[in-house]
């Protein structure tokens, strides 16, 4: 069987998946403040699940972060006590095991593709519209994380074609750069769109509610957003030309989208014509876990 942990600032969440993706346990636990604390707990939670199954299991560990190619530490979480440590090896020495670590983003693609609503494609690229944008590609359902663990962070591209006119004032972006895809087509960039455009503050979700009521000035900024993702998966389409793309996130549940992202994108791609496939994620929240138990395939 298959083990898959999903890690987050506030929590960590365990499974056990057998070969034809069924949960056979689950368990949740607050996430410790500390390294060391964080490594007992995830070795102990190994012990508790291989028990409660009665079998050996492989082990795979999704989070917001990275392998650093270079030196093997982890890079880029938001559970900062991680950074910097061979957290690969230090699992493997304490529990025995082999560990499997990708990011949560990467994780959520090979759910979608392993089984889920991406399962017939060969290349499939995994989009999580949320608080941020990211995003995982898979071949052949295996990550692929590139040469320098970089591959499918597709969120920190510049967007394509911006023009001050038609996308409103620039807006900078926490890693530094301006304008990047996630200040624009995320649940925080639709927050962000409205206000400019109003000088008030709203969810996304209610943005949202106020386009299906009609109100106008909603209306524009799920124009907006529908052009700017439609300029940012064609730009993602014209160098991958995958077979599906799985939406995740907060976003992912504006059926909406479905209908109004093909005809959106196919102005800007490099074709007269295309088939574009775009589906919402089969298993929604628990993609994450379930990619990171597939790991150890």
């Amino acid at each position: 069987m298959l083990i898959g942990f999903d890690i987050g600032g506030t929590k960590i969440e365990v499974c056990v998946l057998d070969h034809d993706g069924r949960t056979q346990f689950k368990q949740r636990t607050p996430t410790p403040k500390s390294y060391d604390q964080f490594v007992e707990t995830v070795v102990g939670l190994i012990t508790q699940a291989e028990a409660q199954v009665g079998e050996s299991c492989q082990v795979g560990i999704g989070l917001p972060g990275a392998v650093s190619p270079a030196t093997g530490l982890i890079k880029n979480a938001n559970c900062t006590f991680l950074n910097g440590h061979d957290l690969q090896a230090d699992l493997a020495g304490a529990s025995g095991k082999i560990i499997h670590i990708a990011n949560d983003a990467n994780c959520f693609a090979l759910s979608e593709a392993v089984d889920g609503a991406g399962k017939d494609g060969a290349v499939v690229f995994g989009a999580i519209l949320g608080t941020g944008c990211g995003g995982g590609l898979i071949l052949n359902k295996q990550v692929w994380g590139g040469r320098n663990a970089i591959g499918g962070e597709w969120g920190h591209n510049p967007l394509p074609g911006y023009s001050a006119a038609k996308d409103g004032p620039v807006r900078p972006c926490y890693c530094g750069r301006d304008n990047c895809v996630e200040q624009f087509i995320s649940g925080t960039g639709l927050e962000k769109s409205y206000t400019i455009k109003t000088d008030q503050k709203l969810a996304a979700p209610e943005v949202i509610a106020l386009m299906r009521e009609g109100d106008a000035l909603a209306t524009e900024c799920y124009q907006q957003m529908i052009d700017q993702m439609g300029r940012s998966f064609a730009a993602l389409m014209n160098i991958l030309d995958p077979d599906v793309i799985v939406l995740g996130g907060g976003l992912s549940n504006v059926d909406e989208l479905y209908r109004d992202l093909p005809q959106a994108t196919l102005p800007y791609l490099f074709t007269d014509v295309a088939d574009l496939c775009f589906k919402k994620a089969e298993f929604g929240d628990s993609s994450g876990i379930r990619g990171a138990a597939w790991l150890g395939r």
